[in-house]
């Protein structure tokens, strides 16, 4: 028996020891240390010639990230990257390169274990040689060349059989406890082995998307655009070139990420330098879109301020003077961002006037232009002659799509009810092109006729209807091998898309005439090459979870009626008992809105806003009834109400309708006024088990529409759970962290983070601030109140059901008040909510205020809401022709990239 101590004050360790041992070696184990130092700093010129190294490392990762692959790779990923990469592709290249070369060499495999298995200071190895023996070793020492060179370190080796059984032992048992090095890991250190910086001039446009992606904030993360979300990017690209102007309709289904795809198209535009870029989305969205170009794609952009007359940047700071409308003619950077309700409101005959007047009329063209939620763009609808007149958006479109290059609109519901909506949508996106629907000739314009063709109904039996239909949208070069020959026989160049020919005039091509038509007639021609499919976007979620693109996640819907009793008779059906107090409030609260019907005709819009707000906590009844009394309501960033509309009705309230406010406030202030939701959420999340653990346990965010509400909820929890972290995550300001009775103002991607590290396991959230939230690290959801509005419950329970989700089954719970407006929705949209994996469908995006007077008028509303947008869809189905591979557009590998800095200094150029 040998013994040898090593101290790296007497001698260098990586000559007296490491050199030495590892010479000749035939096998070496490492239970080394941190991941990144470990498989970094590895010794190269040491271990490359040993036939077999395992390395075992700590992850610092919770057990539950192991729990799911997609998880583990991205947290794993993100610790990877918390370096400067720019720094480290120059500073430590060689490193890299070495580093790559033996990870590919195959004699290497690396495994990393979960945080329960520190390794901080319990680090050892064994290492084989030909004639049968083995040296084992134990120390302080790192698994890197400068601990064995540089640091102060020591090492004890051991050449009895028995130590190395010993410390072998301890090696196979946290072997088994560890995953193989992810090849995201892998393929990260090779894209930086060979990472260059290069010019934007350098790359062909379909390159540019990887060269810009690879190191952006998304990417750096451990996440990633889905496969879906490149394809929608190329599929831009390949228009841009095929067309000179790329004009897309996306309508993927809501949660499955539009507003990546088309955010990530607008920043290759720019990088292109096809010209300033104009996003316009809902008030409410406006902050998220910003948000999302920061956090995701690292690049700046302006909201305009409607009410301050001025571009703010993603701080809130003003980014121009205050109180100039003529600003929003010269944004300070490339992407700017604006309200649909300035251009729903700035509108004065036939001419748009303000600031949407000078949007309409830019100095100089867009180079993108896109709308989000476009299905707000519209005709006006209803009965009478302007029935079929297009709403201010719709109209505000089409007159800006003469002056943009790009346009790209994005809903989930292109279609309501009525097919024509979709032909609507696309009317504006021809809009300045033609190459969509044709001129204002074209048989495609008219949708009755179309729609038969596109949905493979009807055919075209007569060769000069075929031609009608060919001529006036001429497809694309590639689409089709008869348009192809008929582009070759006619000389039509490749960017031209319409033909001046009319049907005579084909006498003298009789290659056409009598050999190429004919094959379009009777044979689904039109079904398969027409404006729809070339334009129009749509993936479905059940078709990408059949792809194995996205997981299938269950969810359990909570109050179940039959089983009261498992939440202590809380429920009356599927309404929480309330009290006396609240019950004369809530009375007081209709008479408010009886009495406001008497007197204008807005008062559907202020009945919403007072019910939705007093049935979505007493807190929120009470401040939104003090409110009133000071005739101001308010801007509430966090909730999707127009408060000024309600401003100018409550400065002619009557005396009555006064009392009635009075009364909402004494009740809900008295002590016996005990808000029933509080003390179900703590139910909930101390007592109420689901797979064997509380829903704190599991994980849980409570979700709000309004502020008031989700501060109220966040201050009560912290002083039901002391010891919790617990975290509010609003609008602009608003965030932060409780615990017991301190705050702390908090940015909210800090709370992302802490979140996702598993160090927060309670977040009250607002839907404002929810897009953009990956919280799979959760797995439960509480909605305290019930937005009128189901689109946004799918939403909000996007939010938890998603990649990296480790629970097969979320729970969610659903609270209302008994006997209110929000019970009788609840319990009609409660019966459709059956499906577990699909829950929601085709439910409407908005509950219209006439349609609850009564709950069988509710009930046969949304049916035949339902049955309208069945017919719709089944009368026609947006097939999507290309195939989404998850291996293409692999943006993550690239290694040839554009400079952040150069990046951001584009986006920076102002209008």
């Amino acid at each position: 028996m040998t013994l040898k101590r090593f101290s790296s004050r007497l001698e260098r360790l990586d000559k007296a020891f490491l050199a030495k041992s590892l010479d000749g070696a035939t096998k070496y184990l490492r239970i080394a240390g941190y991941f990144r130092s470990s498989i970094f700093e590895l010794v190269g010129e040491q271990i490359s010639k040993i036939p077999e190294v395992k390395i075992l490392c700590n992850s610092e990762l919770d057990h539950a990230d192991f729990a799911v692959a997609t998880g583990r790779e991205t947290a794993l990923k993100e610790r990877w990257n918390e370096n400067d990469v720019e720094a480290q592709a120059l500073l430590q290249k060689d490193r890299y390169q070495k580093l790559d070369a033996l990870l590919k060499s195959g004699n290497v495999e690396i495994r990393v274990v979960p945080k329960e298995r520190l390794f901080l200071h319990g680090k050892a190895g064994s290492i084989h040689y030909p004639d049968g023996r083995r040296v084992s070793f134990i120390g302080s020492v790192n698994e890197s060349k400068s601990a064995f060179s540089s640091n102060y370190e020591l090492v004890w080796q051991d050449d009895e059989p028995e130590s190395a059984d010993w410390v072998e032992s301890e090696f196979w048992a946290l072997w088994e406890d560890g995953i193989p090095l992810p090849k995201t890991i892998i393929d990260e250190i090779s894209r930086v082995a060979n990472r260059r910086e290069i010019s934007i001039s350098a790359l062909k446009p379909l390159d540019i998307p990887a060269a810009a992606m690879a190191e952006a904030p998304i990417y750096r993360g451990g996440e990633q655009l889905q496969p879906w979300q490149r394809s929608f990017v190329t599929l831009f690209l390949k228009h841009r070139e095929l067309y000179g102007k790329a004009r897309l309709l996306l309508a993927d289904e809501v949660g499955v990420g539009k507003t990546l795809s088309m955010a990530t198209s607008a920043l290759v535009s720019a990088l292109l330098d096809d010209g300033p870029i104009l996003i316009l989305t809902p008030s409410t969205l406006t902050i998220q879109w910003q948000v999302e170009l920061n956090d995701k794609l690292g690049i700046p952009s302006a909201v305009w301020s409607s009410g301050q007359k001025v571009w703010l940047g993603v701080e809130g700071h003003p980014l121009s003077p205050k109180g100039h409308p003529e600003s929003i003619k010269s944004c300070p950077y490339q992407i700017a961002i604006v309200s649909t309700g300035l251009v729903m409101h700035q509108r004065d005959g036939d001419f748009f006037i303000k600031e949407a007047g000078y949007l309409v009329n830019p100095r100089k063209k867009y180079g993108t232009i896109i709308v989000d939620e476009a299905h707000k763009a519209r005709v006006k609808g209803g009965l009478g002659k302007d029935s079929a007149t297009p709403n201010n958006l719709l109209t505000f479109i089409e007159m800006i799509g003469k002056k943009t290059k790009h346009m790209i609109l994005g809903t989930a519901t292109p279609i309501q009810t009525k097919v024509r909506e979709l032909w609507d949508l696309l009317t504006a996106l021809n809009s300045g092109c033609g190459f969509i629907l044709g001129d204002t000739d074209s048989p495609w314009r008219n949708w009755e006729v179309s729609v038969p063709l596109v949905t493979g109904k009807a055919d075209v039996h007569e060769l000069s209807k075929a031609w009608e239909y060919l001529r006036h949208a001429l497809p694309p070069e590639g689409e089709h091998g008869i348009t192809d020959q008929i582009r070759a026989d006619l000389n039509i160049p490749s960017k031209d898309f319409f033909s001046c020919l009319n049907f005579q005039d084909l006498d003298d091509y009789y290659m056409i005439r009598e050999m190429h038509l004919p094959e379009c007639l009777g044979s689904k021609f039109f079904r398969d090459n027409n404006p729809v499919i070339r334009h129009v976007v749509l993936r479905k979620r059940t078709q990408l979870e059949d792809m194995g693109l996205l997981e299938r996640v269950a969810v359990e819907v909570h109050p179940l009626a039959p089983k009261n009793h498992l939440y202590n008779a809380r429920f009356v059906d599927l309404g929480l008992l309330t009290n006396p107090p609240f019950e004369a409030a809530y009375q007081a609260a209709e008479d408010f809105c009886s009495l406001l019907r008497q007197r204008t005709k807005s008062a559907g819009f202020m009945k919403s806003l007072m019910l939705q707000r007093i049935c979505s906590s007493f807190e929120s009844g009470r401040k939104t009834a003090e409110q009133m009394l000071k005739h101001a309501m308010g801007v509430d960033p966090d909730s999707e109400e127009d408060t000024d509309q309600a401003d100018h009705i409550l400065a002619e309230m009557t005396p009555a309708e006064i009392e009635c406010l009075e009364q909402i406030i004494t009740q809900l202030s008295r002590p016996t006024a005990k808000d029933p939701k509080l003390d179900t959420i703590t139910f909930f999340l101390k007592e109420f088990r689901t797979d064997g653990k509380t829903w704190l346990e599991h994980g849980c965010i409570v979700f709000s529409q309004y502020y008031d509400t989700a501060s109220w909820v966040a201050r009560r929890l912290a002083e039901v759970f002391p010891d919790q972290v617990i975290a509010v995550y609003a609008g602009a300001g608003k965030s932060g962290l409780f615990k017991g009775n301190q705050f702390a103002h908090v940015e909210r991607e800090s709370i992302k983070k802490a979140v996702k590290n598993r160090e927060i396991k309670l977040l009250i959230a607002t839907d404002a601030a929810c897009e953009g939230l990956n919280l799979q690290t959760l797995g439960t959801l509480i909605n305290i109140d019930l937005p009128w509005n189901p689109s946004r419950l799918e939403q909000r329970l996007g939010r938890i059901k998603r990649f990296g989700q480790s629970r097969r089954s979320v729970d969610m719970l659903n609270l209302v008040y008994h006997e209110t407006q929000d019970q009788k929705i609840y319990r009609t949209l409660s019966s459709r909510l059956k499906d577990t994996f699909d829950i929601f469908g085709s439910l409407p995006d908005t509950i219209e205020d006439e349609w609850i007077e009564s709950e069988e008028l509710l009930k046969e509303r949304i049916d035949q809401y339902i049955h309208e947008r069945e017919d719709a869809e089944n009368a026609f189905t947006v097939k999507y022709r290309d195939t989404v591979s998850p291996d293409a557009n692999k943006w993550e590998k690239c290694s040839e990239v554009l400079s952040r800095r150069d990046i951001d200094e584009i986006m920076r150029k102002g209008w």
